[in-house]
């Protein structure tokens, strides 16, 4: 199947395409960043997947404690995971002892295999279990096509969920606060906390420069940057752009996208306007704002019509 095939299947599967990476090398040139003490982070690429990146387009890293060392996305697929602990494995010999996937999207849980014989306990969402058996099998069938059997990856689904209650982890003086979210980018969002260096981890409730991928709820998505914007934290690692990032000032523009998504196809859809003729209209605006916006606004307006023309 040529590429251009496949990135079309799995955007219209509502496959996040934010990683593929080509066995045995980063989907950047730039390595794990230390980014504050014992946090390392790699910043992806504004790319969509291909066998030259092999899936690995999603921000990922570890956060390294006395004891122990936590997983922060394991990458878009197996060569990406194996990358990553490779990297991990050159900076510390601790035990890595927690995955946290953040949610469903294969650019952010594809390389969780890389990390199976370290048997670390593997932390998602509650409803990340259930979109893994839904929607997973297909994922690494569309993944294998792109990257080959040997880079894609296996399904791996969590060994512990996180439910309505916060979970918190110690690496050894060193606490993570992870929380579920509601359905808004996805419908198994993950945030986590950071309580040595202040850095909260919101994955994809946070794009910064590169086009958001809406596969969850429209209005949810805004409900959860207030919620991000109440955490207290200052500094954020987003799922796509800049390694770190100022919280309150990278939530406003894709606050502002979102909202002229939702508001712009309100309209559309009070004028009698068809769903073809909102994608070619909504938020149009704003394609000069964002990296790779042609390959995803379409479908967001899409999801945002059909959410709200039930309103």
């Amino acid at each position: 199947m040529q590429y251009g095939t496949t990135r079309r299947t799995l955007l219209q599967a509502g496959i996040c395409l934010c990683g593929c990476l080509a066995a045995g090398r980063a989907a950047g040139s730039a390595g794990l960043a230390e980014v504050a003490p014992g946090v390392f982070v790699r910043r992806g690429p504004d790319e969509d997947a291909s066998s030259a990146n092999a899936n690995g387009i999603a921000n990922i890293g570890c956060i390294i404690g006395d004891d122990a060392v936590l997983v922060t996305d394991p990458g878009g697929s197996l060569a990406d995971g194996q990358w990553l602990r490779t990297e991990i494995r050159r900076r510390t010999e601790r035990p890595i002892r927690h995955v946290v996937v953040s949610h469903v999207h294969p650019d952010h849980c594809f390389g969780t295999g890389a990390f199976l014989d370290d048997a670390p306990e593997i932390l998602g969402h509650h409803r990340l279990g259930a979109a893994l058996a839904a929607r997973g099998d297909y994922y690494q069938r569309q993944l294998t096509e792109l990257l080959g059997d040997a880079a894609a990856g296996p399904v791996v689904p969590p060994t512990r969920p996180v439910g309505e209650e916060e979970t918190v982890l110690d690496l050894g003086g060193r606490r993570i606060r992870l929380a579920a979210y509601a359905t808004a980018h996805s419908d198994c969002d993950l945030v986590m906390l950071d309580e040595g260096s202040g850095l909260l981890f919101p994955a994809d409730l946070l794009f910064v420069g590169r086009a958001p991928s809406l596969d969850g709820s429209l209005s949810g998505w805004l409900t959860a940057l207030d919620r991000l914007r109440a955490s207290g934290a200052v500094r954020a690692v987003p799922g796509h752009g800049p390694a770190t990032v100022e919280l309150d000032q990278a939530i406003g523009p894709l606050e502002r996208y979102l909202t002229i998504l939702q508001d712009e196809t309100r309209s559309a859809l009070a004028a009698g306007r068809t769903m073809e003729e909102a994608i070619a209209t909504v938020a149009t605006a704003e394609r000069d704002h964002w990296a790779l916006f042609d390959d995803y606004h379409g479908r967001n307006v899409t999801q945002a019509y059909k959410e709200l023309e039930w309103e």
